[in-house]
């Protein structure tokens, strides 16, 4: 890692989520046009419940557009790839890093900060077993070796990543207290129990964002604080 180069932590937004993924592109193309940004990083909510479904996800059910329809829930499509994740209640983050930082920011580099985080916070991830298999609806439905399950083998972190040029974003659900009731209407199955942590999503996003900045000290970490009012400086 160079020092001349700058590492970026953008503040976190509450913003419907095809704003997010504005923001998400808008950070991987400054990260592969300015040589001097390593990489960005940022966590965030979303405003309402919304499903974003992965890039190659080609059909949506009839249930799914239904619930759309009737305003329970709203949809989006990721540039990353995967099945459909329901954020409600949860923390997203999104990574972006060049090609030639790739071994520095790897899966599992990723997860074992992750992992070793919320170790410090009390809990136990490890990783999921499956190495390849079919997009499923629901993305938390499976557990790939790049996501992360707790003790009792829920899925608790699902992560995927889009590729462009020179660059990666890497995307990540941490689900924290999905709605039973959402869940089930969408997805047929019953959702990950609530993590018990004490904390508020921002403490927690907070714990995670010094955890990973520990790793690279040494950068020149540079804070952007947005607001909603920016929004529009960056489409």
């Amino acid at each position: 890692m160079e020092k001349n180069k700058r590492a970026l932590f953008i503040s976190t937004l509450t913003l419907p989520g095809v704003k997010q993924m504005d923001f998400d592109l808008h950070f991987l193309n400054q990260t592969i046009s300015k040589s001097e940004i390593l990489f960005s990083l940022r966590f965030y909510h979303w405003e309402g419940d919304w499903l974003s479904i992965g890039y190659h996800q080609k059909e949506i059910p009839l249930h799914w557009l239904k619930l759309i329809e009737d305003g329970v829930i709203n949809i989006v499509r990721r540039p990353s790839g995967g099945g459909a994740v329901l954020h409600s209640k949860g923390i997203t983050y999104a990574l972006t890093f060049k090609k030639a930082s790739y071994k520095s920011f790897s899966y599992q580099k990723v997860n074992n900060w992750l992992i070793k985080s919320f170790s410090e916070l009390g809990l136990t991830l490890k990783n999921g077993s499956l190495k390849k298999s079919i997009i499923r609806e629901n993305c938390f439905g499976t557990s790939y070796i790049s996501d992360l399950v707790d003790q009792e083998g829920f899925k608790r972190i699902g992560s995927a990543q889009y590729r462009k040029k020179g660059g990666f974003l890497q995307h990540g659900e941490i689900q924290i207290n999905p709605p039973r009731d959402l869940w089930f209407k969408l997805f047929g199955e019953e959702a990950p129990p609530k993590i018990n942590l004490d904390l508020t999503n921002d403490e927690i996003i907070k714990h995670l964002k010094n955890s990973f900045f520990k790793n690279y000290s040494s950068l020149r970490i540079e804070n952007i604080e947005l607001e909603h009012k920016d929004f529009g400086l960056f489409i």
